[in-house]
């Protein structure tokens, strides 16, 4: 009886380690790149958030280099800087949502405490959650073009249209 409870928990813990595994969200698993390495930066490109816009609001990349995006938040609400495509955004909008309703963010202010009891702490390598005249860091290499971009999943932000786009050139 007791070795049919431990293989049962074990069977459940890896079902459940393996669809977290799957889980797209915040650039894990899906193909939009990997965290990159300060040391191997390739370029810099600074991004000013505003209310409902970016700037630049479209960038180039190639296959393989790695970007230091220093992003500037220069507008008078919470903004974020999400490396990722629709399914991504999709999977975190409900979290972005659930800050806001659990107070762990305002729309012009963050509540690092609450989001630290949450365990939500907003630290996921494709992305920068910032509070208005905030500057952050993303390091993010491109391993290979895909269709992909950056966006504010602050509620309502990307449906007002703050979304920019992320091009690979030819090598």
């Amino acid at each position: 009886m007791k070795s049919t409870t431990i293989v049962s928990a074990t069977i459940l813990a890896m079902s459940l380690s393996s669809q977290a595994m799957a889980d797209a969200g915040h650039g894990k698993g899906a193909a939009i790149g990997e965290p990159g390495e300060a040391e191997n930066v390739d370029r810099v490109i600074e991004v000013s958030m505003d209310e409902m816009k970016y700037e630049p609001s479209r960038i180039s990349v190639k296959e393989g280099e790695t970007i230091k995006f220093v992003v500037s938040n220069d507008g008078n609400l919470v903004h974020e800087f999400n490396l990722g495509n629709d399914e991504i955004w999709d999977g975190h909008k409900g979290e972005m949502r659930e800050m806001l309703q659990k107070g762990m963010m305002t729309m012009k202010k963050l509540n690092h405490e609450k989001m630290m009891e949450a365990g939500m702490m907003h630290d996921d390598a494709n992305s920068v959650l910032l509070e208005p005249g905030e500057t952050g860091e993303v390091v993010w290499t491109f391993s290979e073009a895909t269709d992909m971009g950056f966006a504010c999943n602050a509620p309502g932000h990307r449906e007002a249209g703050m979304v920019g786009d992320v091009n690979f050139e030819e090598l």
